[in-house]
């Protein structure tokens, strides 16, 4: 069957699935540039609702973790998911909120930031404007980050095909391991 079904058959039991950036579709990754790498990784995502972990070549255990955080349930249950797990324990924790400015805006993020700092962590939280693609892969950059945590695909496959997809184009531009958060 299709990779989206048959993982979605097999998903009951499964904390985590990793997907490999190594396809033949996936060779380029920077903005812009021609490839599919949402192909197949949308289909999957949207059919499992498990977390999946999208590597690039040469993986290594990170060291500095950013959550791209929009304060939707997805990204509030991210934050409860690194608060909980050993895997996070003892990595800085940056919370990156991009996008229009909004009036809840601190309040969010202030939620995100005291909810790890009472879970231990060492957390730098910012809300910063503008396009969250460009402002992610700039911050990622800025900070030396090693994996980013992000909601997938909250909206509808018809509104992704006429107007995009957020979770799609940061994809394209990341060049680290993604945890995509569903």
């Amino acid at each position: 069957g299709a990779l989206d079904d048959t993982l979605a058959e097999h998903e009951e039991g499964v904390r985590l699935f990793v997907f490999g950036r190594r396809g033949a579709s996936a060779e380029t990754t920077q903005p812009g540039a021609p490839n599919m790498l949402g192909r197949n990784v949308e289909r999957v995502v949207r059919a499992v609702h498990k977390p999946i972990l999208t590597v690039t070549e040469g993986f290594k255990a990170p060291e500095r973790v950013m959550l791209a955080f929009d304060g939707t349930a997805v990204t509030r249950k991210g934050v409860d998911m690194i608060a909980n797990s050993p895997l996070f324990k003892g990595l800085p924790i940056h919370i990156v909120m991009a996008g229009k400015e909004s009036a809840d805006a601190p309040r969010q993020i202030a939620w995100a930031r005291d909810t790890l700092t009472a879970a231990g962590f060492e957390v730098v939280a910012d809300v910063l404007p503008g396009d969250p693609e460009t402002v992610i892969a700039r911050e990622v950059k800025a900070r030396n980050i090693d994996m980013l945590l992000m909601g997938a695909y909250a909206h509808s496959p018809l509104r992704a095909l006429i107007f995009g997809s957020k979770t799609t184009d940061l994809l394209r531009a990341a060049t680290i391991p993604t945890l995509l958060l569903r």
